[in-house]
């Protein structure tokens, strides 16, 4: 069928519809196909950019600092003590109480590299050839007490869901170099996932900006593969088909999510070419594949999730959002943590090395870290086992850091108290660190806004600063 016969006939209120608004409303889309130009082509960011790509390592659930980078010696002494009074007043926790027992950790910690970064002896082997490269930020803090309100912060600028994800943001911002992959793509590992797609939400922008999460088995994304019997060129007639129809519609109605509905056709035609030749690692050496640990179990699909993201970067893909679940640990914290450690430890550093090796590190800034930390308090579940015992959530005060992209190497920032209540130096807000991670993007987070319900939107929300200590 011809879609042109389903125009023939122009109502009045179609008319009036075209004549009144629809025609500006459709404006800058219409110019842009007619310029075979896409609302994902790359655009120049506010000013001159130190990094292109952004890799985000979401370890989501809250990974404790107090037992891998924020080693606090005077827990020892309070040990099965409750906190002095002093301390524990107006203290908000989730779970447990202020008046709970401090619980120190058995963990050993050791400085390494040039820089003297502190690890514990759950990363320290496996990150000591990266410990020059990061920027280890042990002052962070956060709104949100619970992991989805936290989730929401962390990734949307405010506790409501709703909103635009970083990911969403920054593709918004500045498009994507890749004309064949989605230029914000997820990839998962782990038990859980609390907030799920809100994590990786394009909210009120235009929906194809919104992150692709890329399937663990079959098909990266469902149907991605043709249907039995059809070919090629049978699937591009359909396509051009149910291009025309959706042409019309938008013709009609303005509707830029009609827009994005076309967009999304042509990317997922695209990707059935791209997606598997960038999904294919047997073209990786051997030594690659044993530096991301894809031979080998535990690290065997963190690894594999860890080159896809730098093989992604390589071709263009902006933003990289590789998740891992769940770090919230309330109990059994030695031996969860520990599992977590080495599951993501090793990979962690062969992306660092890869991508340095490469000449990628300097345009491609990674970020590691989860919504919030965790207590020194002590969660026991089962008071008579030790090794029972968890930590509850802490947004006063946890570690995150930042590589490459312009990220200032060697440096640990911040500090906090020496039970690790509360910051004593240098307090960084996650909307300081997307303000910072914009700016490494060469975008004012400022100036970065979107109109909706009749106000401007940002990323940072009303707050954020650029965190200058971090940069290079």
């Amino acid at each position: 069928m011809d879609p042109s016969v389903l125009s023939r006939t122009l109502q009045r209120r179609d008319f009036l519809r075209r004549s009144a608004g629809g025609i500006g409303m459709i404006a800058l889309s219409d110019l842009l196909a007619a310029e075979g130009r896409t609302p994902l082509d790359p655009r120049p960011p506010h000013f001159p950019s130190t990094a292109r790509n952004v890799i985000f390592l979401y370890m989501e659930g809250a990974p404790s600092q107090l037992d891998l980078f924020d080693p606090k010696p005077e827990l020892t002494r309070w040990h099965g003590k409750p906190l002095p009074p002093s301390q524990a007043k107006d203290l908000k926790l989730a779970f447990i109480k202020p008046t709970a027992t401090i619980l120190a950790s058995p963990r050993t910690f050791g400085s390494y590299g040039q820089s003297g970064a502190v690890f514990s002896d759950y990363l320290g082997e496996a990150w000591a050839p990266i410990a020059d490269e990061i920027c280890l930020v042990r002052s962070m803090h956060t709104d949100a007490f619970n992991h989805q309100p936290a989730d929401f912060l962390l990734m949307a600028g405010h506790m409501l869901p709703g909103r635009p994800t970083m990911g969403s943001w920054v593709l918004y911002g500045l498009g994507s170099e890749s004309k064949d992959l989605p230029g914000f793509v997820v990839l998962s590992t782990g038990k859980s996932n609390m907030s799920q797609a809100a994590q990786w939400s394009s909210g009120f922008l235009p929906s194809n900006y919104q992150g692709v999460m890329f399937r663990r088995k079959g098909d990266p994304v469902l149907y991605l593969s043709n249907p039995q019997g059809m070919n090629h060129d049978e699937q591009r007639a359909d396509f051009d088909f149910v291009a025309a129809l959706n042409r019309e519609h938008h013709t009609q109605t303005g509707d830029v999510e009609v827009a994005s509905r076309i967009a999304s056709y042509e990317m997922a035609f695209r990707m059935q070419m791209s997606a598997p030749e960038m999904l294919d690692l047997s073209k990786e050496s051997a030594g690659i594949r044993a530096m991301y640990g894809l031979d080998r179990e535990p690290t065997r699909a963190y690894g594999t999730n860890c080159l896809l993201a730098r093989r992604l970067v390589e071709r263009g893909v902006r933003f990289v959002m590789v998740t891992h679940s769940s770090w919230d640990q309330h109990s059994e914290l030695n031996k969860k943590l520990k599992e977590n450690c080495d599951i993501t430890a090793g990979p962690v550093a062969a992306l660092i090395q890869d991508l340095k090796q490469r000449g990628l590190l300097e345009s491609t800034l990674v970020v590691w870290g989860g919504e919030f930390g965790r207590t020194p308090l002590g969660q026991f579940r089962r008071p008579e086992e030790l090794d029972y015992a968890g930590r509850d959530h802490h947004p006063n005060g946890f570690t995150m850091w930042l590589a490459g992209g312009g990220i200032r190497p060697g440096v640990t920032i911040g500090k906090t108290g020496d039970l690790g209540l509360a910051i004593t130096e240098d307090p960084v807000h996650v909307n300081d660190l997307q303000a910072t991670i914009l700016h490494c993007l060469g975008l004012d987070h400022t100036r970065l806004t979107y109109r909706h319900m009749g106000r401007n939107f940002r990323l940072t929300d009303v707050r954020g600063e650029i965190v200058r200590k971090m940069l290079a």
